[in-house]
């Protein structure tokens, strides 16, 4: 089955002032479009529910990457050109310009966006785990005003989310803080390109010695949405990194791992694989010593 466009309405106001205000006058009813590599993605093939399209693309205020002495702030519309090609991104969040490249083709990495990556908040989207080990903040406005989550609080379950129905998200912070930690970011896929994750690690440690004084951990396809694996963390955090310990975070990854069986991959070997980039990270950071 495929879309018919005659069956969906989609509006241009041109500013981000414009977009607040349809979503104001009619909570719910209006789904915002940027990019459009998945809502026109689901068109084609007969899936796309929305009847009441209202676009982003081409609002500059929402499509920026800026950089201040504590953080850097990447609007919703920024797309992962963008941050590919930006060296404060590439300089304080090599783990995010990595996970940029990963998006699909050149064409399609033009036109996704950082914003609608998240909002469609699917559990193998390829930027989430890096901005969540970068303690990245979720900025939602709307004609009431701005509030700014947690990134780690935004997906509430599958393809579910923090966003009131009158919401736009407008921005992504991070602070620029992580140079002294030990980063890791890898996806298994069934391709070296082009090809959704099977499963992906992303982490952060910083070391005092050689004990663990500070670590992030988070994953792609190992729940209904990306997130921190918050038990492998604890059975790493104030411990040295030894066989022990290496054991103990394998065991509350597969412990805390829900991943599901699908045309993709199976659970189990999902979970085996990202136990194995985490002591593959793991055996890295033992073998690097200190941070300095």
């Amino acid at each position: 089955m495929r879309g018919n466009a005659e069956a969906h309405e989609m509006i241009a106001p041109g500013s981000l002032a414009a977009v607040l205000e349809m979503l104001a006058a009619e909570p719910g009813v209006w789904t915002p479009i940027a990019g459009g590599t998945e809502l026109m993605v689901a068109h084609a093939a007969g899936r796309l529910g929305a009847q009441k399209l209202v676009s982003l693309w081409g609002i500059q205020d929402l499509r920026f990457v800026a950089t201040a002495s504590q953080s850097i702030a990447i609007g919703a519309c920024a797309t992962f050109r963008d941050l590919r090609a930006h060296a404060g991104v590439a300089a304080d969040l090599p783990l995010l310009a990595k996970a940029s490249s990963w998006i699909g083709s050149i064409a399609n990495q033009s036109r996704a966006t950082v914003g609608g990556n998240l909002v469609n908040g699917s559990p193998a989207a390829d930027s989430s785990p890096a901005l969540l080990v970068y303690d990245a903040e979720i900025e939602l406005l709307s004609v009431r005003g701005s509030r700014r989550i947690p990134y780690s609080d935004f997906h509430t379950g599958y393809k579910q989310n923090a966003l009131a129905a009158d919401e736009l998200l407008y921005a992504i912070h991070l602070p620029r803080r992580f140079a002294q930690h030990r980063q890791y970011l890898r996806k298994v896929g069934t391709r070296r390109a082009m090809a959704v994750s099977k499963t992906a690690l992303a982490a952060t440690a910083l070391l005092q010695g050689r004990v663990v004084s500070e670590v992030r951990v988070a994953a792609a396809s190992l729940a209904p949405f990306p997130a921190r694996l918050y038990q492998v963390e604890a059975a790493l955090l104030y411990q040295s990194i030894d066989s022990h310990t290496i054991q103990s975070a394998r065991a509350a990854l597969l412990a805390e791992a829900k991943p599901i069986d699908d045309i993709r991959s199976t659970a189990e070997y999902r979970s085996r694989v990202a136990a194995n980039l985490l002591e593959e990270f793991l055996i890295e950071l033992r073998s690097e010593g200190p941070s300095k």
